[in-house]
């Protein structure tokens, strides 16, 4: 599945919101939470209370592309256009070093 498939079958599931205002605020405060929620599955696992939970922070990093989604869809692009442009101003910043997919030595976004 990529991106633009994915905000599309996202978007079938949620509420009508016909203000641009509350739209950007349930989006915001909603990916506000499920990032929460993944940074408190990190840190109880770093605190050294288990096991590191890898399937509840796929679900949870799964909620928090539905509101990725969800505040690209309010702003009027796609998940694609955001991503592309993100990889664009990630070679811009790092030049000659950046090597892609894969490269888990920089400092990311």
């Amino acid at each position: 599945m990529n991106f633009n498939e994915f905000q599309t079958e996202a978007m079938k599931t949620a509420s009508p919101r016909d203000d641009q205002r509350e739209k950007l605020a349930y989006g915001m405060l909603g990916l506000f939470g499920e990032s929460g929620e993944v940074a408190e599955l990190l840190k109880k696992y770093l605190r050294g209370d288990g096991d590191l939970p890898v399937e509840r922070l796929r679900n949870e990093m799964g909620d928090v592309m539905w509101y990725i989604a969800y505040l690209c869809d309010a702003l009027g692009f796609t998940m694609e256009e955001a991503a592309e442009l993100n990889i664009k101003k990630l070679r811009a910043r790092h030049g000659e070093s950046y090597s892609g997919i894969g490269n888990r030595t920089g400092d990311g976004a």
